[in-house]
Parts: structure tokens; C-alpha cells; sequence
């Protein structure tokens, strides 16, 4: 995927869910993966021609994990022209040696955005950009199935009340495919999560499972987007059909 192509699905999504208005400030959550760098790149390229001004922050919530170096995605934000900040924190100790969790993804998760909001808010932002991809709104859609039983995924625009903050996901059309593509052809500076739990957890499982829903039926995936996107799911925002 080239650059502008990241460009025209990230605008897209920004439309069709009004997800910035003029003068946001967003802080951009960074946590060294693929995505979040994709992220990064779209929103830093798109605001210098979107109609409606905004600015953004990058932040990376540092989990306390040992031999974590951030120093090639703290020169990638100096090249774009992006303030970094990274929260240190103690949650790897508290959620691994402390609370000793058998299913620690949960608990660590709730902190992780905890610090993020707090941060966010301290920066001034009113705005959170997560890099949620499509692949991630299909899967936690099957996990909501398979765990919850009922039909349910990412909303594109979330207000969390109680932070007097609000949740876009610019990332919602892009597929992880593309974004491995970018990754590759642009040399993102990814950083590997030291996390253990890494690629050994349930959305892991419904990963795998979609591929080969697709593998046996192709186009399965597409349809399974389509039906979030149609599905009337309680708390997602209209679709812009006015531009």
C-alpha cells in the first residue's frame, strides 16, 4: 500500500463518521506495532490539506517490560514534526508478579488506557485516535460472539463520559494486509512487544479462525465487514451521507 492510498481510506473513514472537527487534538496511541506507525503517517500527512484543522500527539504508554528501546520511534516522530511523550508505568509488574493474573490481557488493557487518557487529557486532547485496522473490528466482532453471544464490535466514534473524551478509529476501511505492506515499503520502525502474552491470546484465536473461514470461503471476510458495518450495533454513529 502506498502512501496515498493510506491517505484516501483514512480520509474516508474521517468522513463518513465525522470523526474530527475543527481544532481537535488528537493524541495518537503508539504502542510500537505496525498500526500505530501506519496511523501516525496518515493523520501527520492528512492534516496538512484537511479542510478542518487539528493537531496531534504521540503517546506511548511504556508497561514497565525490560530492554523496551523507543529511541527509532522517538527520531520517526521528530522527522514528522510530532511531539512524543511516554508515560512510564509499573503495570507489567502489578498485572505479572503482583496480581499474577492466569488471564492478565484484561487487567492490563484497562490500565494501559487509563494512563493513555490521562496523558491525552494532560496534553490537552480531546480526541484519541486508535489504530484499529479492519481485521481488528471483524475479530473482536467473533469474539463478542463466540465469548459474549451477542453481535457486537469497535464503533468507529466512542464518547467515554466519564473522561470528557472521545475514541476514533481512522484505520476502520484498511486491512492488515495493506498495513504489512506499508509497513514494508516505507521501513516502519517497529518496535516487538515484550509483552509474554504476545500473539497467545483469544483474538490470536479468532484471527486464525477467520483466515481459514476465508481460505474455505472466499469473499467471507468482506461480507462479515459488511454486516458490521449494516448491523444497526448499539452505540455506533450514523454514517455520514451527506458529502
Amino acid at each position: 500500500m502506498k502512501l496515498q492510498q493510506l491517505y484516501r481510506y483514512t480520509r474516508k473513514a474521517l468522513e463518513d463518521y465525522q470523526m474530527i472537527e475543527e481544532g481537535d487534538n488528537i493524541a495518537i496511541g503508539i504502542s510500537g506495532g505496525k498500526d500505530s506507525l501506519a496511523l501516525l503517517y496518515a493523520l501527520q500527512g492528512i492534516r496538512k490539506f484537511y479542510p478542518k484543522k487539528f493537531s496531534i500527539e504521540a503517546i506511548t504508554v511504556d508497561l514497565g517490560f525490560e530492554n523496551l528501546n523507543l529511541s527509532a520511534i522517538k527520531e520517526l516522530c521528530e522527522q514528522l514534526d510530532i511531539r512524543y511523550s511516554i508515560v512510564k508505568t509499573e503495570i507489567a509488574d502489578i498485572v505479572f508478579k503482583e496480581r499474577k493474573e492466569n488471564s492478565p490481557c484484561s487487567l492490563c488493557a484497562k490500565m494501559r488506557k487509563g494512563a493513555l487518557n490521562s496523558k491525552a487529557l494532560e496534553l490537552g486532547c480531546n480526541k484519541i485516535a486508535y489504530a484499529h485496522h479492519k481485521d481488528d473490528i471483524i475479530e473482536t466482532m467473533i469474539l463478542s460472539l463466540l465469548y459474549e453471544g451477542r453481535f457486537h464490535s469497535f464503533s468507529p466514534y466512542t464518547y467515554l463520559d466519564k473522561m470528557k473524551l472521545v475514541v476514533i478509529r481512522p484505520l476502520m476501511y484498511i486491512n492488515e494486509t495493506d498495513i504489512i505492506c506499508f509497513q514494508n515499503r516505507y521501513q516502519l520502525p517497529v518496535v516487538k512487544s515484550p509483552c509474554p502474552m504476545d500473539g497467545n491470546t483469544k483474538r490470536a484465536y479468532a484471527k486464525d479462525l477467520i483466515y481459514q473461514l476465508n481460505l474455505e470461503n472466499p469473499g467471507v471476510k468482506e461480507r462479515m465487514f459488511r454486516a458490521i458495518l449494516n448491523g444497526h450495533i448499539q452505540g455506533w454513529p450514523e454514517k455520514n451521507t451527506s458529502k
